[in-house]
């Protein structure tokens, strides 16, 4: 959710990222450039409607995945071979989703003389036959670095690390760790220090401050928060139902249906485990803050919600799926308005809200806020730019999803985060799924710039899309709350359910998407789970298409600006760093006349720092319309996007060209395809 101070929220600065290559379609995918290993058709397409079993993860044991962890321990040097890592390359299994038909989609981490690489990440998808599928990795980048003893002393890196945190409000003046690191998660990769800054902000959030610092220069390369926050003072769930364990005549709060998830009162300490809930009655609570086991009652609810709507929905048990409980922290601190997960403790904890009156104990507070902890075990998507929106709208969305399967009379599903939180006083919510600009921060779509704002906000394209992808735009009402959802190009998506847009979601997260997915990589890795779920050729994956358009990332299923006659190129062709330009041709005939005022070209474009592009579009005459200009600021990745030209002075019929140059040094790309449509 976000922070109550603006000094405690993580800094975006200008940074270089690489991602998957944008490309539509499970085929698509497959034979993407940066990916390798042999391709394969896409599937068969399921029964309409219904979703293809043969791509239903399985609901692996604890033991079941426990062993397929270990066997494919057992062969990352084969499996590093394979796929072309270098020398010193060595892999690290993470974790393993498994397929009915027996695919298995297993995530790495990787090393690199013994080192860490951060932005290494990949994820290989092998056949029931032990036949690699696909390849997917967070950065294209090959991984070589010119030697790994550094230039600049860790001391030196610690300082630069901790002026960083008293900056955004920290209180050490030392760092927890400093450790080599090479980083490999923006442009060309390099031998780094990762130092951690514990302590805490000036808002009492404790603080986590990732500083990678260029071990060569010692210039900043990137900094992310490792705590993700939520605010807001919660309101209560009612009397409810829950899971407690006895010993004698003694009741804890101790879930032992859950993997021992445990809830402990902090009694308003900031450190520590605190002291679990235990007394003599299975009766916990009274409704209200005069009784200290209240807040334990509804954060010990919203625990076995959340570990219920992912086991039952997905078939996910626990956050790390491994059937192990997280657990609970309330009465944090005094007056704390806020609440966190953190993956170094593997826990949830909440303040007490001003005045220490309103503990943050509410059902999507909860399930947003421990969603960050199943992003943490599968995408692990980082905590900064796109990549960050990524990861709050997943915790946005999940806690929609949380808040609907549990069905609770005093807290109903709905598309509005933190609606019973208050948090602005006059009984609005914190953010709006169906129109995020409403919060009057958020963005309803996606832009070039939009890696820069707060992760925050620049959530607002996925959770839009998410929104249009479930319920369709336009205005509608459910569960009695009106919503009224607009379209980028001013056209209409149809929804197809919530709960397929779950899945598709999860199963992106889960098997597609990595460290340093952005905007263009996320339709990407849904439009690739649609295409396994329900086929590429179904109205599931025209929906996703389509309410990605809707956002303005990528085209309409019928093509660039949703109607009239399209013609494409996708032949990729390679970008070259600061180099000669490169075309892309499109032969239009059979039209009369010249092309219209508002032609449509729907660009697709790898590029690990856009800003290096200059982009033109060439008409029959040889006449050039700029498309984009080059811009050192513009740190995105990739351009995916739409444009409109006013193109009446071009007959229509001859060749059209997309002209694009790379006019600065360090990174490199590929058109993936493009597409002029003619309204």
């Amino acid at each position: 959710m976000r922070s109550s101070s603006s000094r405690g929220r993580t800094s975006h600065t200008s940074h270089r990222r690489t991602a998957t290559v944008a490309l539509a379609g499970v085929a698509a995918l497959i034979a993407a450039a940066v990916q390798s290993g042999a391709a394969s058709a896409a599937p068969a397409a399921p029964q309409t409607g219904r979703a293809n079993p043969a791509h239903a993860a399985v609901k692996l044991t604890p033991s079941q995945r426990a062993e397929l962890i270990r066997h494919a321990g057992a062969g990352t040097a084969a499996t590093a071979r394979q796929i072309g890592l270098g020398s010193q390359e060595k892999l690290v299994v993470k974790d393993v989703v498994k397929d009915a038909d027996g695919t298995l989609h297993t995530r790495y981490e990787r090393t690199y003389g013994g080192l860490p690489v951060l932005g290494g990440d990949l994820i290989v998808t092998t056949a029931s036959s032990g036949k690699t599928m696909d390849v997917i990795k967070a950065t294209g980048a090959t991984l070589k670095v010119a030697g790994l003893t550094p230039a600049l002393s860790k001391a030196a890196a610690q300082k630069q690390a901790v002026q960083r945190a008293r900056a955004l409000g920290g209180t050490k003046s030392t760092a927890d760790s400093v450790r080599k690191v090479i980083w490999a998660a923006t442009g060309k990769p390099v031998l780094a220090y990762e130092t951690v800054v514990g302590g805490l902000q000036d808002d009492g959030t404790p603080n986590q401050l990732h500083v990678i610092t260029d071990a060569a220069t010692g210039k900043k390369l990137y900094e992310y928060q490792g705590v993700k926050n939520g605010i807001g003072n919660t309101q209560y769930s009612g009397q409810v139902t829950l899971t407690t364990t006895q010993s004698g005549s003694t009741y804890t709060l101790n879930d032992g249906a859950r993997g021992g998830h445990k809830t402990y009162n902090l009694n308003h300490g900031s450190s520590g485990t605190g002291t679990l809930y235990s007394q003599n009655n299975d009766t916990w609570g009274n409704g209200s803050n005069s009784n200290a086991a209240t807040a334990g009652a509804d954060a010990h609810y919203g625990a076995a919600l959340t570990w219920d709507f992912y086991k039952n929905t997905f078939g996910r048990t626990g956050i790390k799926n491994n059937g192990v409980g997280a657990y609970s922290r309330v009465h944090y601190g005094n007056s704390y308005v806020n609440a966190f997960w953190d993956d170094s403790c593997f826990c949830m904890t909440y303040g007490d809200g001003s005045g220490n009156a309103k503990p943050l104990t509410s059902i999507d507070v909860a399930g947003h806020e421990m969603s960050h902890g199943v992003t943490s075990a599968t995408a692990n998507l980082n905590y900064s730019g796109e990549s960050g929106g990524l990861n709050e709208a997943t915790s946005d969305i999940m806690a929609a999803g949380v808040e609907f399967y549990a069905n609770n009379s005093t807290d109903p599903g709905d598309y509005l985060v933190g609606e019973k939180i208050d948090i602005n006083g006059n009984g609005t919510p914190l953010r709006y799924m169906d129109k995020p600009s409403k919060d009057g921060a958020s963005k309803d779509n996606w832009y070039s710039g939009i890696g820069g704002v707060d992760v925050h906000y620049s959530s607002g394209p996925a959770n839009h899309f998410f929104y249009l992808l479930s319920e369709g735009s336009g205005t509608k009402v459910v569960n009695g709350v009106t919503y009224n959802s607009p379209t980028a190009d001013n056209l209409p998506v149809t929804g197809i359910g919530r709960d397929k847009a779950l899945q598709i979601w999860y199963r992106a997260l889960s098997t597609k998407w990595t460290s340093t997915t952005n905007y263009a990589g996320a339709r990407t890795g849904t439009l690739a789970a649609a295409g396994e779920l329900y086929g590429t050729s179904s109205v599931e994956y025209k929906a996703v298409q389509d309410a990605w358009a809707g956002v303005a990332v990528g085209s309409r299923s019928g093509g660039g600006g949703g109607g009239g006659t399209s013609y494409e190129n996708t032949s990729p062709v390679s970008v070259p760093d600061n180099g000669p330009a490169v075309t892309s041709n499109i032969s239009v005939t059979g039209r009369t006349g010249n092309a219209p005022s508002n032609l449509q070209v729907a660009v697709d474009i790898t590029h690990t720092w856009r800003g290096d592009l200059v982009i033109d579009l060439v008409g029959p005459s040889g006449t050039a319309y700029r498309l984009k200009n080059f811009s050192g600021s513009d740190s995105a990745d990739n351009v995916n996007e739409t444009y409109t030209v006013n193109a009446a002075a071009e007959t229509a019929n001859g060749t059209w060209k997309l002209r694009v140059q790379d006019q600065a040094t360090y990174d490199t790309g590929t058109i993936n395809g493009w597409k002029l449509t003619f309204p």
